[in-house]
């Protein structure tokens, strides 16, 4: 039988300091990152996205950063695409992909091979849920995905429209919850030894962070990059354009709200992000969780104890 190869998934919510963590890994380990991130694969997308700097890259190579234009499409079936391509590349350097980021949803299609692909949309239906999401509002079609699959409607947040009406389209072509459908996939054995890191903080602690870094990001101009991304032609119905950070300001330059309630707004919804991001590793399996007061936010101990974690299930020998 063939060996597996190894893989290192590091996650966890949104702010809770993946960056730092993940590069200190791969310089350890001789590993090269793939970015798990729906947003930071867009240019000129950088301050919203919290994106990684070069500088916090300390050369190591970082995959799925930088790739697209803001009105590209980017979904899960194009980001399993990409990632197992750069998957292969990066085992043939003779190094170990690491990925890293917070989209749980892409790193479980790349970790089980996930297949999307098997039911064809019907573009007619499709067109009659934007339609009626345009002209009533996102949450009509949220109630529609709850009355056939509530498991879908509460896993995907009403804004997702695109989700939303994946899930819909689904049930729709097959007469099966989509839910069902993932957890049947996910039940597959995957393809990687992989070892499934979840980084987290007290929730009192990340929430801070949380705060902290809105008004980092505000401080570092995230509503002129915002701006800038306005008149390249980005508008607030593109995929890009939903990421947290870009639609409130959005709103605000559209004069909905004002700066102080936008920010305000920014930092609410960041928070109930990262609570939906850990509801969603609690139910994965073979998660390891690391909580960094057990540590003491000592960076060297979690690294040395993420090390022994690798060597015991012998991604490292």
């Amino acid at each position: 039988m063939q060996k597996k190869q190894p893989m290192v998934i590091l996650t966890g919510p949104t702010a809770v300091g993946k960056t730092r963590l993940s590069v200190d890994l791969a310089q350890r380990i001789g590993g090269e990152i793939i970015s798990a991130d729906s947003m930071q694969v867009y240019k000129g997308m950088n301050i919203g996205s919290a994106k990684v700097t070069p500088e916090e890259m300390r050369g190591v190579p970082h995959y799925l950063i930088d790739e697209l234009e803001p009105w590209e499409e980017f979904h899960v079936v194009k980001f399993q695409e990409m990632a197992e391509r750069y998957i292969r590349d990066i085992y043939s350097h003779g190094y170990i992909p690491i990925l890293v980021g917070g989209t749980g949803f892409y790193i479980q299609a790349v970790l089980y091979g996930i297949d999307f692909t098997e039911h064809g949309s019907d573009p007619s239906y499709r067109a009659s849920l934007e339609t009626l999401a345009a002209e009533q509002n996102p949450q009509v079609l949220h109630d529609m995905l709850r009355a056939v699959d509530s498991d879908s409607a509460e896993a995907i947040h009403a804004n997702n429209v695109k989700r939303v009406i994946r899930a819909l389209e689904f049930y729709h072509a097959t007469g099966e919850q989509i839910s069902k459908h993932n957890a049947e996939e996910r039940q597959k054995e995957s393809p990687y030894n992989f070892v499934y890191l979840v980084l987290n903080d007290d929730r009192a602690a990340l929430y801070k962070r949380i705060d902290r870094r809105v008004d980092e990001m505000m401080s570092a101009g995230l509503l002129e990059e915002v701006k800038k991304l306005q008149e390249a032609g980005c508008t607030r119905d593109m995929g890009s354009m939903q990421g947290l950070g870009y639609k409130e300001m959005l709103d605000y330059l559209s004069g909905k709200y004002s700066l102080e309630e936008a920010v305000r707004i920014l930092k609410r919804d960041t928070r109930h992000f990262a609570k939906r991001q850990l509801t969603w590793f609690r139910r994965e399996r073979g998660v390891i969780w690391i909580n960094k007061r057990d540590f003491d936010y000592d960076e060297e101990r979690l690294l040395g104890a993420i090390l022994d974690v690798l060597y015991e299930k012998g991604i490292l020998m």
